[in-house]
């Protein structure tokens, strides 16, 4: 075995890069500070419930696995290439989700550790650490919520503040205190799942005009969380943006949002004009959490309510009456740097290029680009090490549109985090718009293949 990586961090970033490297021949130290003793400065963050690796903090849902029309399911596509462990592991945890790829949580993070811990060239070390590390091969990996004296070090090193937005956190919901009277089973458009090949793998809860209205004006008016001082001018990022937030843009929003009908027939409707039944004006959607189905979570509907006012007006909600939540909303901070001036174009501190970023920190968002920016971390690094030249993902792949953006390609007064998506990728003027998502993952499947065969090979 060769050098030593010292890996801070074991979550989705972290453990991909781990995985990588090891996988390659490289000894790895994962240090990760929950399940610390407290002599060891061990402490979970605000939003984390358990002290395993890979915890998923906020949806079990890795978003869509389409890969020829979605820019997010080809990034599935290209991890699953380069070996990810990541999408190894939601493979042996998958929940029935549509045409999505969502996962048992505890299976999830359970089949992440084992993997990495069958690697013996992998040392998980239980540990916080406090300080940017001064010489070593390193990868900073510690996502979001970093801890508060590391995140000082940081800040230290890069002679500029963090920035930070919130991201809130959606509530899951006991199957069986859910009223299927009044609900319905059913996938928009009833498009198949690709687990099990089912076309009912969302709960449906259905309002007329006047819940709605009502529902709407609660939220709004319903007693929220308080800022501190400090979280006082921080920005929400959109795709986390609290269900009240959304509500207080406008009557309609929810509609056109989370709460939208389209395509969802209540059989519970139905006439004889009608036999599959008719859209309501509204619709809650729940989603299955874990593989036993026991636990489904409240889609999009991550709020800053406070947990009383949660209970009493998510039961306001028909079907959801008598409903009892295994985990109720919540909202925490999360901070990223501004990559765009701070890192080079592999990840690398400028200011200190024996260290290199990885996850949501560098201003990725969403459980897959953080793991996929891990994953190139680790293959950043393993080219390093094994002195070879490294060449970046094509910037048509997903890959490498996620990198190109984080390292530079993004403008940095207004840099905040980001999905993949196909406007980071080089434009096709020449295609039609309605053949223009398959025209973008064809090509990224075309000039990804020889990419691959250039890395260095796993043992």
């Amino acid at each position: 075995m060769t050098q030593e990586v010292h890996i801070i961090g074991g979550g989705l970033a972290g453990s991909e890069a781990a995985w990588q490297l090891a996988r390659r021949g490289f000894k790895v130290r994962l240090s990760e500070m929950r399940g610390a003793s407290a002599d060891k400065g061990g402490e979970r963050t605000p939003a984390h419930n358990s002290d395993g690796l890979a915890e998923l903090v906020c949806s079990n849902s890795f978003r869509s696995d389409d890969d020829e029309k979605n820019a997010v399911g080809l990034l599935h596509h290209e991890m699953r290439r380069c070996d990810s462990l990541i999408m190894g592991a939601a493979a042996v945890a998958a929940v029935p989700a549509g045409s999505a790829l969502a996962v048992d949580r505890e299976v999830f993070s359970a089949e992440v550790e084992k993997r990495l811990g069958a690697l013996p060239n992998v040392e998980i070390v239980r540990e916080r650490i406090d300080t940017l590390p001064a010489e070593g091969t390193t990868i900073v990996a510690t996502g979001p919520l970093t801890a508060a004296s590391l995140a000082q070090s940081i800040g230290a090193a890069t002679g500029a503040d963090s920035l930070a937005f919130f991201d809130a956190i959606a509530p899951i919901v006991y199957r069986d205190t859910i009223d299927m009277d009044v609900c319905w089973m059913a996938s928009r458009w009833d498009k198949p799942s690709k687990v099990g090949g089912g076309v009912k793998d969302y709960i449906n809860c259905p309002m007329n005009k006047e819940q709605y209205l009502a529902f709407h004006q609660a939220l709004i008016e319903g007693e929220k969380t308080s800022f501190k001082e400090w979280e006082a001018n921080t920005p929400y990022f959109d795709g986390c943006m609290p269900i009240e937030v959304m509500a207080e843009r406008g009557v309609e929003t929810l509609r056109f949002g989370p709460m939208k009908p389209v395509g969802l027939d209540n059989p519970h409707w139905a006439t004889e004009e009608h036999p599959n039944g008719r859209w309501a004006y509204a619709v809650v959607q729940l989603r299955q959490d874990n593989k036993l189905g026991t636990l489904w979570n409240m889609v999009g509907f991550q709020t800053k309510l406070k947990h009383a006012e949660q209970v009493r007006l998510f039961r306001t909600i028909p079907g959801l009456e008598n409903a009892e939540f295994a985990r109720l909303g919540g909202l925490h901070r999360n901070t990223f740097l501004n990559s765009p001036v701070l890192l080079d174009r592999q990840l690398r501190l400028k200011s200190a290029p024996h260290v290199r970023f990885a996850g949501q920190i560098t201003g990725c968002e969403g459980y897959v680009e953080s793991a996929a920016v891990g994953l190139m971390s680790g293959l950043m690094t393993a080219s390093e090490l094994a002195g070879r030249t490294w060449q970046a993902p094509p910037a048509t792949s997903a890959m490498g549109a996620l990198l190109s953006h984080i390292t530079g390609d993004a403008e940095a007064e207004s840099y905040q985090p980001m999905n993949v998506n196909f406007g980071l990728f080089p434009p096709l003027h020449e295609v039609s718009k309605k053949a223009r998502k398959e025209a973008y993952t064809s090509r990224a499947k075309e000039d990804f293949s020889p990419w691959i065969a250039g890395l260095v090979p796993a043992a």
